[in-house]
């Protein structure tokens, strides 16, 4: 079929646009998905991201209202989420401003000019003009819409890195509380340990005035009781040190902060169970995952407008307004003057600067697609250690108990038999020391389940509701 004289300039760009388009991604260049978690029960399967899915409160099914406080506190003053938020805005600005570009450009002016004719012997002449300006250029090869596209994305990275920061920080305060009211248990635990060694060096210094015993075993309660004294000061540091890492967290100074501890009675309820078989739609909504995919899309479209370079650019203009060197005749309708033209552009030989442009985006392109790789993979990752590290908590906390229970027994026999002659007193101490090291171990574990299931939310982006 033969093409119409007046068609040819449309068919050719329409060719030269289909060579702007970037290629598409190989399937193989992609991550590769597993079917199922090795730490799951197989119903895990891939879908499309959804970050901006609602997370919930996910933290208030921990049901501790110090919590609850602590976080909407961080939400408020983090300065974490605050330049996040800033970022965010300044991405959607540029998305409006790239925007502009594809839209009509009208501007209005006015100015005087004066100057010397050189043939009228020094003669000046002034001219004064006032009108209006419309440009607009065509999008003939999509290099407006593709720079649109590509600030778009970047938008929506912006914004998921944000979802990403915010669930980051409400993760950190949750898994700095729960250390904290770990050492509360274990400083209260230690602290009445330290009462009844108190009160055993009290009835071990009586018995050796009254000659019953010998001095040596007095020496043995007191190294006990300060040493024990140690520990507690020991677990005071670490609490007021994470005290202070919390304060920076709610955006707050560390010298007006405080969180009340609580004793081995202030912290009973056990934390929520991430239910078995949790749909791997949960993961679709973890930000980061999304954030590098709108990277790798937006360099995606980065290397089309990069290629558009290569093409011609067409500009419409048109301006109109008065011209009189009086001003009492500049807006006389004699006066008036207006100009429409169109310009059609073409680089020719710019230096090798539009190779290097495609060379950088080309770049930039494989650079976002192994970070969208690397990310998919530490996503997974995560989900496996929490959920490896949930299973062997508990497994662990059993074995504890059992340990605890066992080094009670001991003590009690140790000190009876000590009553009884049996044994010396060396014997008891070291009963209460395993004891008090088994008591301390078990709440450890108890913090560190606390903290590993607050691991496992955020690594499944925050909740393991079902996104709608």
């Amino acid at each position: 079929m033969k093409i119409p004289h007046a068609l040819a300039p449309l068919v050719v760009a329409l060719l030269l646009a289909g060579c702007a388009t970037p290629a598409a991604i190989a399937p193989q260049d992609l991550p590769t998905v597993p079917a199922a978690f090795k730490e799951g029960d197989g119903r895990w399967t891939q879908v499309t991201p959804a970050e901006a899915q609602p997370r919930g409160d996910w933290w208030k099914a921990f049901a501790d209202p110090v919590l609850d406080d602590l976080v909407a506190r961080a939400e408020r003053n983090n300065n974490s989420i605050q330049i996040a938020a800033a970022r965010l805005a300044q991405a959607r600005a540029l998305v409006r401003s790239t925007n502009a570009d594809r839209l009509p450009q009208v501007g209005l002016g006015a100015g005087a000019l004066r100057e010397a004719q050189p043939l009228a012997r020094g003669a000046t002449d002034t001219v004064l003009n006032a009108g209006a300006s419309l440009s607009y250029e065509v999008d003939l090869f999509g290099r407006l819409a593709k720079a649109s596209d590509a600030a778009a994305l970047d938008a929506r990275s912006r914004e998921a890195l944000l979802q990403s920061t915010r669930l980051l920080v409400d993760a950190e305060v949750a898994r700095s509380y729960f250390v904290l009211r770990g050492l509360d248990a274990e400083l209260a635990l230690v602290r009445d340990t330290v009462v009844a060694y108190r009160d055993t060096l009290r009835l071990t210094e009586r018995r050796f005035q009254a000659g019953d015993i010998a001095e040596l075993d007095v020496a043995r309660v007191r190294s006990e009781v300060a040493a024990t004294e140690s520990e507690a000061l020991a677990i005071e540091r670490q609490r007021a040190q994470l005290e202070h890492a919390l304060a920076v967290l709610a955006g707050e100074p560390a010298s007006a902060f405080r969180i009340e501890p609580a004793g081995p009675d202030g912290w009973k309820a056990s934390p929520p169970v991430v239910p078995a078989g949790v749909p791997s739609t949960v993961l679709a909504r973890r930000p980061d995952v999304s954030a590098a995919q709108s990277g790798l899309q937006a360099a995606q479209a980065r290397v089309g407008v990069a290629q558009a370079a290569w093409f011609p650019r067409l500009s419409l203009t048109a301006t109109g307004g008065q011209a009189s060197p009086e001003l009492s005749d500049l807006f006389k309708w004699s006066a008036r003057a207006w100009s429409v033209g169109a310009l059609l552009s073409l680089p020719i030989f710019d230096g090798g600067r539009r190779e290097a442009g495609v060379a950088n985006a080309k770049g930039e392109l494989d650079a976002a697609l192994a970070s969208y790789r690397e990310q998919v993979l530490v996503a997974f990752k995560d989900v496996e250690d929490e959920l490896s590290a949930l299973r062997l908590l508990s497994e662990q906390e059993q074995a504890q108990t059992r340990a605890v229970g066992s080094a009670t027994r001991v003590t009690t026999l140790s000190e009876t038999r000590y009553r009884n002659g049996l044994v010396s007193q060396l014997e008891v101490l070291d009963a209460q020391r395993s004891e008090l090291r088994n008591r301390r171990q078990a709440l450890q574990v108890r913090a560190a389940l606390y903290q590993s299931t607050v691991g496992l939310i955020r690594a499944l982006g925050g909740g393991w509701g079902s996104p709608a």
